[in-house]
């Protein structure tokens, strides 16, 4: 019965990319359609329409092996050396500064949820 579960909560997550994909094709918006897909996906968790407890095992399990998701742009990067040749300081330079904002945002983020928290107990 399990497993049954899993493919449940697999199959609403791919429902909500579809329609992230549907919307940017369908709307021609400059978001991709896998955004689009997380984003309908935290509105339809904000509202209630989707509880978390409907997606709550796939996506732990998703969290916890998301390395694995990094594979195939891993895989993109390598056959992709010729295009890249000459351009690893502006690589580096992006790469670097893009993950310091990624850090400031996301501790700043926490804070904010962490004394919202804190505030409503």
């Amino acid at each position: 019965m399990i497993p049954m579960k899993y493919f449940a909560q697999f199959g609403i997550i791919l429902v909500v990319c579809f329609l992230g994909d549907l919307l940017h094709n369908a709307l021609a918006l400059p978001i991709p359609g896998n955004v689009m897909g997380m984003l309908l996906l935290l509105f339809f968790l904000l509202t209630g329409i989707i509880k978390l407890s409907m997606i709550e095992d796939v996506s732990n399990f998703m969290l916890k092996h998301l390395s694995f998701f990094f594979v195939p742009a891993a895989v993109g990067l390598i056959t992709c050396f010729s295009i890249l040749e000459g351009k690893w300081l502006a690589l580096t330079i992006i790469s670097v500064v893009s993950t310091v904002i990624i850090a400031v945002t996301t501790g700043i983020t926490v804070q904010i949820l962490m004394r919202r928290r804190r505030s409503g107990e």
